[in-house]
């Protein structure tokens, strides 16, 4: 009997593929399991077992694997029904899906390894340049890796090199899949068994007599032993001792001591664990309420003000959990949050509590990934960004996801571009867990299915400690500007906020939406600004690498000191990024510890932390930043916040442009007061009369709700509408613009005249040298999602038959808001 199995293979194809196995590997291998398979002329990739079966394929001839990579399975039955889903809805294909939930030290691709031919011996005047550095390179070792190749000759086409020296016979190629992960091995020490006896060890003492500093060791391994209890390192051990390892490996050579390894995780937990505060009646009612409501509804919507205690809402639910041994899921939209989180719900559940995000290590991720599927005791509650939902749970019971209408749910690239928060609901309805959607500010869908009974529906209206919501007040400074009461970026009127503040020993928090120092250099002569070659943004000057930077691509250059077009040295800037206010702050607080946490300041693993940490602990009196700063972080001595320019927020082309202004305020504000003392928020505009500003400041969130749902159901957007949004990109301007035609076109024909926009230019056509082109589709709630996505699967089969469109980039985002 033949047998066989699909695998899904970490590419974007759509089919599984049908390898052939034998019956010990059919018997042995489960689904889940990776094993190694050939694909294509010469590649090898990882792919994961999804079925075994006994039908051949039909089309084409069913290879053989090259190996099994895994002795048990490292994905789930649940986590491959909701990649289906994923993969269904959002319009992608398994493949990306794997791509994006394994850690990549799982997704063993093979690498093409050069080894030198013995029988063929060259001389140097039978190679050229590059060829003879690679002969000389054999010479040496054994094998090379294409990239040890780059590496040896400072390039990146090296292909024509190896193919010339496999015409001469010289070398040969295979493919080798390389394991990435290694698990961290710490090496602990015993005394032999041996002196275990009084009798052999005071011999043993006699005889060191002569080298006092192993006999140190010995006395300190002693010492060591009897104030622990636990097994001792090399390390701890020479720590102890103040020896060298070079001492110790003396006594390991002599049989006096004995080493052994073990594994241990790079992730740990270490410290005391507390008991969880006790609940105020508002929050014990709400807590009530949300119980209730799971009686009814497996969802639940949150909605407390900011600094009303949900986070100890949510620890009293995980409490009541904990003793099932199920799982629990904690979802946060920022790594930033996770910082403070992850010490306060440590020190609450201690080592049951695991973190994963983008900032771990491939070898840190591989550990949580493997305790969440096998290790229940370290593995209970899981926090993490948006890929912490796609982690291997095998007992689901709770998920949290705290700040609910955060945008940085939503991924946009690569695909999958799925929205958490919606993927969290279908994973809590397979596990038929819990779901609580928690904020302060909800997104206008979350409420609307709220209002409509598909969710439940909590208010926490109180603050806890029951102190006052900041006061907020709007500056008009165009008024300021006329009466000239500006210095620098700040009105007179944050000035003296910020000056009592600080002489009252508080901290400040100042929020301007844009890294850098100007996002426009121009010259005063001629009025040229720099643009990036690649897209079609001009560079934004950063100060303190003295740079002028693309924030698409990346792309920099030195800080001009002439124009580039006329060669005028007037130059000057335009707008303000948080570098800037950074600067102008320095120079009027020069006796003041001032900070800034933007992506330039965070950029390494522990960037977050050292920055949360110094301001918690007071060591920053004021603190700049971008959005990062607004979502959920508890400082308890913020007494002001400012806003330095609210209508760059307002006046952007999106339709959540006012829910997410109102928003970002109100989240902002909200890190004010969060103690006695009432909180004060100065929100600087152009425009203090505009809606979205005077519904903000007087907390009218449910006038705000009205206001948006009326002009989102006279327009057609969501919760009315579902959108999807097809993007095309091409390097060729007028490709594109054909292609994007036609693309609308075959939409219209089979959605209707009505369903299809475009095609349009976005805000910012060109980035990283391809231009792009939007074409928005509009879907009823009431209309058949998958017969619609059905049809636009055809258009898109339709568009890539077409040869000259074939390069052409086509891009598909579900649910793009």
């Amino acid at each position: 009997m033949l047998y066989f199995i699909d695998v899904i293979l970490p590419i974007p194809v759509e089919n599984t593929f049908t390898y052939s196995i034998t019956e010990a590997e059919a018997g042995f291998l489960l689904p889940g399991m990776r094993v190694a398979v050939p694909f294509g002329k010469s590649k090898v990739y990882a792919a994961l077992v999804k079925r075994i079966h006994s039908d051949p394929p039909t089309i084409y001839e069913a290879k053989d694997i090259e190996h099994i990579l895994d002795e048990t399975p490292i994905v789930t039955q649940k986590q491959f029904e909701l990649w289906s889903w994923i993969a269904s809805y959002y319009m992608c294909t398994e493949g990306e899906v794997m791509r994006a939930a394994l850690p990549s030290a799982f997704l063993l691709e093979s690498e093409t390894i050069i080894s030198l031919e013995p029988s063929v011996q060259l001389q140097d005047e039978d190679l050229q340049d590059d060829e003879f550095l690679v002969y000389e390179a054999l010479q040496h070792q054994p094998v090379i890796k294409i990239q040890e190749v780059m590496d040896i000759l400072g390039k990146r086409n090296v292909l024509p090199t190896v193919k010339k020296l496999l015409e001469k016979g010289a070398v040969s190629v295979h493919e080798e899949v390389y394991e990435q992960y290694k698990p961290k091995l710490v090496t602990f020490v015993q005394l032999h068994a041996a002196y275990n006896e009084e009798v052999t060890f005071n011999a043993l003492l006699d005889s060191l007599s002569r080298a006092p500093k192993q006999r140190e060791l010995l006395l300190s391994f002693f010492s060591l032993k009897a104030k622990t209890h636990k097994p001792i390192t090399t390390i701890a051990l020479q720590k102890a001792a103040n020896a060298s390892s070079s001492q110790l490996k003396s006594l390991i050579e002599k049989g006096v001591f004995e080493t052994y390894q073990k594994r241990k995780d790079r992730v740990e937990f270490q410290g005391e664990v507390q008991v969880t505060k006790t609940l105020n009646t508002h929050q014990e009612t709400a807590l009530n309420q949300i119980k209730e409501s799971f009686e009814t509804h497996n969802v639940c919507l949150l909605h407390g003000v900011t600094a009303s205690g949900k986070t100890e809402i949510y620890v009293s639910l995980i409490e009541e959990l904990l003793h099932t041994g199920k799982q629990i899921l904690y979802l946060l939209p920022e790594i930033a949050l996770t910082t403070q989180l992850i010490s306060r719900l440590q020190n609450y559940f201690g080592e049951k509590v695991v973190v994963f995000h983008s900032k771990y290590s491939v070898h840190e991720r591989v550990e949580v990934w493997n305790n969440v599927l096998h290790n229940a005791l370290k593995a209970q509650i899981i926090i993490g960004a948006r890929s912490a939902m796609l982690l291997p749970f095998y007992d689901l019971a709770f998920i949290i996801v705290d700040e609910e209408h955060e945008s940085s749910f939503k991924q946009y690239d690569p695909a999958p571009r799925y929205h958490a928060r919606d993927t969290a609901i279908v994973l809590g309805h397979m596990f038929n867990a819990k779901v609580v959607l928690g904020s302060a500010t909800p997104s206008i869908e979350t409420v609307y299915n709220a209002k409509q009974g598909k969710y439940g529906h909590v208010y926490l209206g109180h603050r806890h400690g029951d102190i006052l919501m900041p006061e907020i007040n709007l500056v008009d400074i165009k008024e300021k500007q006329r009466k000239r009461e500006m210095t620098g970026h700040f009105s007179d009127v944050l000035l003296r906020a910020i000056t009592d503040a600080l002489a009252l020993g508080e901290q400040v928090i100042l929020f301007q939406n844009r890294r850098g120092f100007s996002p426009v250099l121009e010259c005063k002569t001629c009025g040229h600004a720099p643009q990036c070659p690649n897209c079609d943004v001009s560079l934004t000057y950063h100060k303190y690498r003295n740079q002028l930077r693309c924030h698409y691509c990346g792309h920099h250059i030195a800080m001009q000191l002439k124009c580039m077009a006329c060669g005028s040295a007037e130059l000057t800037t335009k707008g303000f990024g948080t570098e800037q206010i950074e600067a102008e702050l320095k120079e009027l607080y020069p006796e003041q510890a001032i900070a800034r946490m933007d992506s330039d300041t965070t950029r390494g693993k522990y960037g977050f932390e050292k920055i949360i940490t110094a301001f918690e602990q007071e060591e920053i009196d004021i603190l700049v930043g971008t959005q990062m700063l607004t979502k959920g972080l508890d400082f308890r001595n913020v007494t002001l916040v400012g806003i330095l320019n609210a209508d760059s927020m307002l006046n952007f082309p999106d339709f959540r442009a006012h829910e997410r202004s109102y928003q970002l305020i109100a989240q902002v504000s909200g890190r004010a007061g969060r103690t006695e003392k009432q909180g004060k928020v100065l929100v600087q505009t152009y425009n203090p009369y505009h809606q979205i500003l005077q519904q903000v400041s007087a907390n009218k969130f449910e006038a705000m709700y009205e206001e948006q749902l009326d002009e989102r159901h006279n327009f057609k957007y969501p919760p009315f509408y579902r959108l999807i949004r097809v993007t095309l990109k091409h390097r060729d301007y007028q490709k594109i613009e054909e292609a994007s035609i036609w693309v609308a076109k075959a939409l219209r024909q089979v959605l209707g005249t009505d369903a299809v926009l475009g095609p349009e230019t976005p805000p910012v056509a060109r980035i990283r040298n391809q231009y792009r082109r939007n074409v928005l589709i509009k879907i009823h709630r009431k209309q058949n999602l998958s017969q619609t996505k059905r049809l636009m699967n055809r258009v898109q089969t339709s568009f890539k038959a077409i040869p000259q469109y074939r390069s052409v980039r086509l891009i598909v985002d579900v649910d793009c808001y």
